[in-house]
C-alpha cells in the first residue's frame, strides 16, 4: 500500500525522491518521508499529511544536499498518522534508516527481544523493529548486508525494504518479502522504487526483486544476492510503458482520463492475441489434455478484479460448459474449498501483489491445484508463482478505483473463456468466429460509448444528493451491478448496494423507501432476461423508487414506460456486453464525486496496492 523510492547518482537525490513519491500518490497514504546521505551523516525530514507538505518543508528538496536517499509515502497498519509514526525511521543510535512496506507480524516479539538488548523505541510502528533489528545484527557482525540478510530471516510477515547506512553512504540495500520492489538503471543512476511509475521517467530497465533477495545498488552497479548470499545473475526487463500514461494530460482527474483510454487499453489486451482466426494467448503452452480434464474452475481475487471474475464465471459456463466458482481470496485461502489436479484456479489481480491473492494462490498451489494468473505488472510475485500468466497489458492505472484495469481484465477473460471452450469442444466454429469478430470490433464500441459521457453527467447531477442507491441486474447484468455498486461507493462515499434483481422479494426490496424516492439502477442490457429485468423494475417502482435504467438499443422499448430515467448503450453481443455497459456506470460514479466534492482520485481509506492483510 506505502510507496517506497531509492536513488543512488551524481544529481542531487532529494527533488527526484519527491517526484517519485508524487507518483505514487495513487496508492494512498498518511504521511511521508525522506532521508539523504550527506557527508557520512544521515539527514532526515518526515511528516504526517502529503507529499505537498514534505517538500514544502524541504523546500522541493533542495534544503536537503545529498546523492543518495530514500523516500516514503506510509499508509498506516501500526500506529496512527503522526510525524513519529512517518517513514523514514532511524535506529537506536542514528546510524540506518529504513522504509517499510508491509506488515511484520512478530513485531511484538521482536520488539521485546531488541528491549531486553537496550534498544529504545520513538514510535508505535513494527517498521522501527525491523530497523533496530538491522542494527542489532551490523553491531554484532560488521557486515551490513549479513544483518540485512539475518534480520530478514526473523522477520515473519511481509516487507519491502530500502537501508542506508551513514558508514556506506554511496550505498543503498534492498530487500523483500510478498511486498513488490523493483530496482532500475539508468546511466550511472540506480534507482529502488515499489512501482515502476515512480522511476518510468528516468528509466526503462528494471530489475524485479524476488522474495528473499538482497540487492546492494551503488554507482557502478547492482549487485544480486541469494538469501544465503550466493551471488546470482539478474537480467533487467525493458518496459515499454508510454510515460504520459502516467500524467493527467490535461484532464482534471486520472479517473476520467482512464476512463477515456479504455478503447485503446483494451486494444492492446486484445492486439495480437486474435489473429486469421484463432486466439493466441502469448504462448501459453496449457496442455490441452489437462483443459479437458478440469472438473472445476475456482475464480479467486479481491474487489474489483473479483467482479471481472464474477462476469469471466457466467461466461466459462455458459461458453465453455464448466462448472465455475468465484470467491474473495481472503475467504478461499481460510475456507479451502475441496481442490486436486483436476481443479484451475485463476487468479486475478492488477498490480499482481494482492497478499490475499498471493496466499491464496499458494494454498492452491500446495493442494495440487494449477494456477494461471490474469495481472497487469510483468514480473510480479503472482505473475511469477503462476503455472500459466496473461498479461492485460492495461498500462500503469493511477486513480484508485479502477477502471480500465477492469475492463482489460474482462477483456482477457472473454478471450481465455473462447479458448478454454474451444480447446473443451464446447463451442462450434460458427458461434466460435462471430465471438471472434465481435471481440476484435470492441474497442470500437468502446470508444461509441464514451460518448454517453453528457449524459452521465447530466444523470449525475439528477441523482447526487441520494443517501442510498441500489443497483440491479439478472446473469451477466447482475455481474456489472456488483462493480457499479463498487465504482460509486469508492468515490462518492455515498450507501450503495448491488442485488441479484430475483432476490429483491426475499429482504432486499424492504429498503426501497416511497418518502425520498430510493434510487434504484436498473441494469437491463440482456435481451434474453429482459421482461423478467423488466418485472423486477416494476416491483420498485411501484413502491416508490426512482429507476435510472441501463439498456441497450434492443432493450429500451421494455424499459421505456417503467424508467424515470434510462441511459442507451449500443447493442452488441451478450457475452461481451458488461464491457460497455460499464462505461455509463463508471461515468455516473465519477460526476457525482465531483459534485459531492469528494477527492476522487485517492478516495479515503483507500489504497491501490494492498499488499497487507
Amino acid at each position: 500500500m506505502c510507496g517506497i523510492v531509492g536513488y543512488v547518482g551524481d544529481e542531487q537525490a532529494a527533488p527526484i525522491l519527491l517526484d517519485g513519491l508524487r507518483r505514487l500518490e495513487y496508492r494512498g497514504y498518511d504521511s511521508a518521508g525522506i532521508v539523504v546521505s550527506l557527508e557520512g551523516k544521515l539527514w532526515l525530514t518526515k511528516s504526517r499529511g502529503y507529499v505537498n507538505n514534505l517538500a514544502g518543508i524541504i523546500d522541493g528538496g533542495a534544503k536537503m544536499p545529498g546523492t543518495v536517499g530514500l523516500g516514503h509515502t506510509r499508509w498506516a497498519t501500526h500506529g496512527r498518522p503522526t510525524d513519529e509514526n512517518a517513514h523514514p525511521h532511524i535506529s537506536d543510535g542514528g546510524k540506518i534508516a529504513v522504509v517499510h512496506n508491509g506488515i511484520i507480524e512478530n513485531y511484538a516479539k521482536l520488539r521485546e527481544f531488541l528491549i531486553s538488548k537496550g534498544y529504545h523505541f520513538q514510535s508505535e510502528t513494527d517498521t522501527e523493529v525491523a530497523v533496530n533489528l538491522i542494527a542489532y545484527f551490523y553491531a554484532e557482525n560488521g557486515d551490513l548486508k549479513l544483518a540485512v540478510a539475518q534480520a530478514a530471516r526473523r522477520m515473519e510477515g511481509s516487507y519491502a525494504l530500502g537501508i542506508l547506512c551513514e558508514d556506506f553512504p554511496d550505498t543503498l540495500i534492498a530487500t523483500k518479502k510478498e511486498s513488490p520492489l523493483v530496482l532500475g538503471v539508468g546511466g550511472t543512476a540506480r534507482y529502488l522504487a515499489s512501482d515502476v511509475a515512480a522511476i518510468l521517467s528516468y528509466t526503462r530497465d528494471v530489475y524485479n526483486l524476488r522474495d528473499d533477495e538482497v540487492a546492494v545498488i551503488t554507482r557502478g552497479g547492482i549487485e544480486f544476492f541469494s538469501g544465503e548470499l550466493d551471488p546470482i545473475e539478474k537480467t533487467p526487463q525493458h518496459i515499454d510503458w508510454d510515460v504520459s500514461a502516467a500524467e493527467k494530460g490535461g484532464y482534471e482527474h486520472f479517473m476520467i482520463k482512464e476512463i477515456m483510454e479504455q478503447p485503446e487499453a483494451v486494444r492492446r489486451a486484445l492486439k495480437s492475441r486474435v489473429r486469421d482466426g484463432e486466439i493466441y494467448l502469448d504462448g501459453l503452452d496449457i496442455p490441452a489434455d489437462f483443459i479437458k480434464s478440469v472438473s472445476k474452475v475456482y475464480i479467486v481475487a479481491c474487489g474489483t478484479a473479483d467482479f471481472a471474475g464474477v462476469v469471466m464465471k457466467y461466461n466459462l459456463e455458459r461458453l465453455a460448459r464448466v462448472a465455475a466458482e468465484v470467491m474473495f481470496a481472503s475467504e478461499f485461502r481460510y475456507n479451502l474449498p475441496p481442490i486436486d489436479e483436476t481443479t484451475l484456479v485463476i487468479c486475478i489481480s492488477q498490480s499482481g501483489t494482492t497478499a490475499d491473492t498471493i496466499a491464496a494462490m499458494r494454498e492452491a498451489k500446495k493442494h495440487g491445484a494449477r494456477v494461471l494468473s490474469v495481472v497487469n505488472v510483468v514480473g510480479s510475485v503472482i505473475a511469477e508463482e503462476s503455472d500459466w500468466s496473461l498479461l492485460t497489458l492495461a498500462g500503469p492505472e493511477i486513480c484508485v478505483a479502477s477502471t480500465k484495469a477492469y475492463s482489460t481484465q474482462l477483456a482477457v477473460g472473454y478471450l481465455l473463456t473462447l479458448f478454454i471452450a474451444k480447446a473443451r469442444g464446447a463451442i462450434d466454429d460458427g458461434k466460435y468466429r462471430a465471438a471472434l469478430d465481435a471481440l476484435e470490433s470492441l474497442p470500437g464500441a468502446i470508444d461509441e460509448t464514451l460518448k454517453l459521457r453528457e449524459k452521465a453527467q447530466y444523470l449525475a447531477s439528477r441523482y447526487f444528493s441520494a443517501n442510498d442507491i441500489y443497483f440491479i441486474g439478472r446473469g451477466l447484468d447482475y455481474a456489472l451491478s456488483l462493480e457499479g455498486d463498487q465504482k460509486l461507493k469508492e468515490i462518492s462515499y455515498i450507501h450503495s448496494e448491488a442485488y441479484a434483481a430475483g432476490e429483491l422479494k426475499h429482504g432486499p426490496i424492504a429498503l426501497i423507501d416511497s418518502a425520498v424516492n430510493t434510487p434504484v439502477v436498473a441494469i437491463a442490457t440482456n435481451a434474453r432476461l429482459i421482461d423478467k429485468m423488466a418485472s423486477s423494475a416494476v416491483e420498485v417502482k411501484t413502491r416508490g423508487a426512482r429507476v435510472l435504467a441501463v439498456v441497450t438499443s434492443a432493450t429500451q422499448d421494455a424499459m421505456r414506460d417503467i424508467a424515470d430515467d434510462m441511459i442507451v448503450v449500443p447493442d452488441y453481443a451478450e457475452a461481451f456486453l458488461p464491457s460497455l455497459a460499464i462505461i455509463p456506470l463508471q461515468m455516473f460514479a465519477y460526476y457525482i464525486a465531483l459534485q459531492r466534492g469528494c477527492e476522487i482520485d485517492k478516495p479515503r481509506n483507500l489504497a491501490k496496492s494492498v499488499t497487507v492483510e
